[in-house]
């Protein structure tokens, strides 16, 4: 499992992030202090404070590189 910071501060950025994400077949929680998502849920990812940056782990050990490529346009250092 990786974890990574994302930034989803827009309506646009959220629905492009599920379109991503839906790509691939491992699954992916976006932790937000108590609370667990999943992350290819939009309407779970509408209820988590996303004014601020949020982790999301990425549960897959093969293509574990490319993921991270389609999702670099989100993730925050």
């Amino acid at each position: 499992m990786k974890t990574v910071k994302i930034s989803l501060n827009s309506i646009d950025k959220v629905k492009s992030f599920v379109n991503e994400i839906t790509k691939f077949d491992s699954d992916f929680d976006l932790v937000s202090g108590r609370y667990v998502i999943d992350a290819k849920s939009i309407m779970g990812i509408f209820s988590l404070d996303l004014s601020k940056p949020i982790d999301l782990n990425i549960h897959a050990q093969d293509s574990l590189d490319v993921i991270l490529e389609a999702l670099a346009p989100y993730i925050v250092e």
